[in-house]
């Protein structure tokens, strides 16, 4: 009878402290994935809101700080955990996960419940980054532009605030990649040059280069840089590891 009311109690407790998560805003979920997380089938968490607003971006749904119909965190929680036995990990990605403090939350939650934690950020919000890295497996670190060229991608000033972030991140410690959406309007092979220099001399070891999509998913028109064969070989001689993806 005693073990049968600690289970209880236990059972009470858990769901108690998962309520700080509920506040959590959701504009999307993907139960199953093979390709947001290295090597783990893992759920993806859409969390809803963005500060940016990238010229490419293929989720606009999410930049709004509220969407119509958002889904619960409860609701995410019970799928998860019908499906734990077959999931590695859960990945908040968004948006911007970092636009929300509950964000913390919600990853204390999902660790409680054995699952490895990766993030997706542009490192908008750099302490709340150094918040959640003690509860984090693996990051995706999105670099715009320059970090003195963020307004004419981002349509904001955020370029010093992913410089300290990606600071924070490098040394932590905690397994990352640095990946750039390449848009033609504004980032051609002379920005690329400078933010492969910049990221390598601030320790990042891991660059991706990726295709920007359209609307229609397909990849945006005049992207001759990664075309260019032996530009694209000699900007991953500068990384211990460095790939491209493409829209296709």
């Amino acid at each position: 009878m005693k073990s049968a009311n600690i289970s209880k109690s236990a059972a009470r407790n858990l769901l108690q402290r998962d309520k700080g998560a509920s506040s959590l805003r959701i504009g999307g979920f993907e139960p199953f994935s093979t390709v947001d997380y290295p090597g783990r089938l893992a759920a993806v968490i859409f969390c809803q809101g963005c500060p940016l607003r990238c010229g490419y971006c293929h989720n606009p749904d999410l930049i709004p700080a509220r969407a119509a119909g958002p889904l619960s965190f409860e609701d995410i929680l019970s799928v998860i955990d019908r499906r734990k036995d077959f999931l590695d990990a859960v990945v908040f990605s968004g948006g911007e996960p970092l636009a929300q403090a509950a964000v913390i939350q919600a990853m204390t939650a999902m660790r409680r419940r054995g699952f490895e934690i990766g993030l997706h950020t542009a490192g908008t919000n750099p302490a709340l980054l150094e918040a959640a890295l003690p509860l984090v497996d693996w990051v995706g670190f999105d670099v715009k532009a320059p970090f003195d060229g963020y307004r004419g991608v981002t349509g904001a000033d955020a370029g010093a605030k992913a410089r300290v972030s990606l600071e924070t991140l490098v040394k932590s410690g905690v397994p990352y990649e640095v990946r750039t959406t390449i848009w033609p309007a504004w980032i051609g092979k002379a920005e690329i040059c400078m933010m492969a220099s910049m990221l390598r001399e601030m320790g990042v070891r891991r660059y991706v280069l990726q295709e920007a999509r359209m609307p229609d998913r397909n990849p945006y028109p005049g992207g001759e840089a990664l075309n260019d064969a032996a530009f694209v070989s000699e900007t991953a001689a500068m990384f211990d590891a460095f790939e491209v993806r493409y829209a296709s």
